[in-house]
C-alpha cells in the first residue's frame, strides 16, 4: 500500500503553462478543461479605487453577509479555503483522520506533515480499490473505532459521490462522541445547496469550508470562508491574523454573495452544460460521471486519452491514484466546437493505438 503520510508535491488543474511547454502550442490556442471552475463567472461591478488605498476593513460585513448567505451563525473569511486546510491540523486534537483516496489532493499531506495519522477510504464506486485504502466510508455504517477525525468533500472532487445531509450528520455524530471532528468541504456545493450542512456548523465538532472560488468563478480573490463553533472559530481567528482578504477580494465577494439573481440563473447554466458536456463525451466512448461543475471518466488509459486530446489543443486533468480524467466546462461555442474536434481526433486516434 502506498503510505499517504509522506508529504508529497499535488498536482492541480489550471496549470495550463506545463501543456503549452509540453506540446509547443501558444496559449491562445488551447481550451483549457482542467480545472472545476465555473468559466462563466460573477461579473464583478467596478471597485471603488479607495479599496486600492488602505488596509483591508477585518470589521466590515462581509462576514455576516457570508453567514446569511450560507445559513449559518457565524462566517470567517479566509485567503481562500487553502488557508484554511492548513490551519486544521492547529485546531483539531491529535489522532487518526480518514481522508479519501480519491479527494482534494491538499488534505492528506497537511495533516500529515502535522503528524496526524491518515487513513485513506474508499467509497463504493471505487470497491476495487480497497487494498489500496483503510476502510470504505459507507452511509449508514459504524465510522472505524480507532478513528478521530474525517474530512469529507462533498460532493466530491473528482469521484463526483454525492452524501445527503442526514447521512453526512451521521458520520459527524459518530465523530462527536467521541470527541472527534468531521470537516466537510463544500467547494463545489453551491450548484447543489440541498446537499449542504452548512446550516449546523455551529455544532461543536463540525467545521464547513466554502469557497467562492468554483461557482462563482472568482478563483482569483483568493477567498473562503469557514464555517464552525464559536471555539474554533475564535482559534481560526487568531492563527488567520489581520488583512489576509484584500479589500478589492472582499468587495467582489460581497457583491456576488449579494446578488441572488445571478446565482439562480448560474445554476441553471451550470447544469445545462454539464449535461451537455457528459453527453458529448459519450458520444465519444466515454462514460462520465458529473458534478455541475466538471465530468469525471474513469479509463485506465487516461494517460492516453490526455495526449491525444492535448495534440489537438485541449488540456484535461489527469489523475492517477485511481486512473481518471476530470473535464471542465467549456468557456463558449467555439471551446465547444473545438471539444468536440479534438475528441472525434482523439477517439481515432485511441482507436489505432
Amino acid at each position: 500500500m502506498i503510505d499517504f503520510n509522506e508529504p508529497v508535491s499535488i498536482a492541480h488543474g489550471g496549470n495550463l503553462g506545463e501543456a503549452v511547454r509540453r506540446y509547443g502550442i501558444a496559449r491562445e490556442n488551447w481550451t483549457d478543461l482542467s480545472t472545476g471552475i465555473n468559466p462563466d463567472g460573477y461579473p464583478v461591478p467596478p471597485i471603488e479605487p479607495s479599496a486600492w488605498l488602505r488596509l483591508p476593513d477585518d470589521d466590515d460585513d462581509l462576514e455576516a453577509v457570508a453567514a446569511r448567505h450560507y445559513g449559518s451563525v457565524r462566517a470567517l473569511a479566509m485567503a481562500g479555503t487553502q488557508a484554511a486546510i492548513r490551519m486544521l491540523p492547529e485546531v483539531l486534537p491529535a489522532g487518526p483522520i480518514g481522508i479519501g483516496l480519491l479527494t482534494y489532493g491538499e488534505y492528506a499531506p497537511a495533516f500529515a506533515r502535522a503528524g496526524f495519522r491518515v487513513e485513506r477510504f474508499i467509497t463504493e464506486p471505487f470497491a476495487d480499490r480497497r487494498d489500496s485504502a483503510s476502510f470504505v466510508l459507507e452511509p449508514g455504517r459504524s465510522l472505524p473505532a480507532n478513528l478521530k477525525h474525517l474530512v469529507l468533500v462533498n460532493p466530491n472532487n473528482p469521484g463526483t459521490e454525492q452524501f445527503a445531509p442526514e447521512v453526512v450528520m451521521d458520520w459527524h455524530r459518530q465523530l462527536s462522541a467521541r470527541g472527534g471532528t468531521l470537516v466537510v468541504d463544500e467547494a463545489f456545493v453551491e450548484a447543489i445547496p440541498g446537499l449542504s450542512v452548512a446550516s449546523r456548523s455551529d455544532s461543536e465538532g463540525l467545521i464547513v469550508l466554502r469557497s467562492v472560488g468554483k461557482f462563482f468563478g472568482l478563483a482569483g480573490a483568493r477567498a473562503g470562508f469557514v464555517l464552525a463553533c464559536p471555539r474554533v472559530d475564535r482559534a481560526m481567528r487568531q492563527l488567520r491574523g489581520p488583512w489576509t482578504v484584500s479589500g478589492p477580494a472582499r468587495a467582489a465577494v460581497r457583491a456576488a454573495l449579494l446578488d441572488t439573481a445571478w446565482q439562480a440563473q448560474a445554476r441553471e447554466r451550470l447544469t445545462a452544460a454539464s449535461t451537455r458536456l457528459v453527453r458529448l463525451l459519450g458520444v465519444y466512448g466515454l462514460n462520465a460521471l458529473h458534478t455541475p461543475f466538471f465530468a469525471w471518466v474513469r479509463d485506465a488509459r487516461a494517460e492516453k486519452w490526455q495526449d491525444c486530446l492535448a495534440r489537438h489543443g485541449v488540456w484535461v486533468r489527469r489523475f492517477d491514484v485511481v486512473a481518471g480524467l476530470r473535464f471542465g466546462l467549456a468557456a463558449d461555442e467555439s471551446a465547444w466546437g473545438h471539444i468536440e474536434d479534438a475528441l472525434r481526433e482523439a477517439r481515432s486516434e485511441m482507436d489505432v493505438r
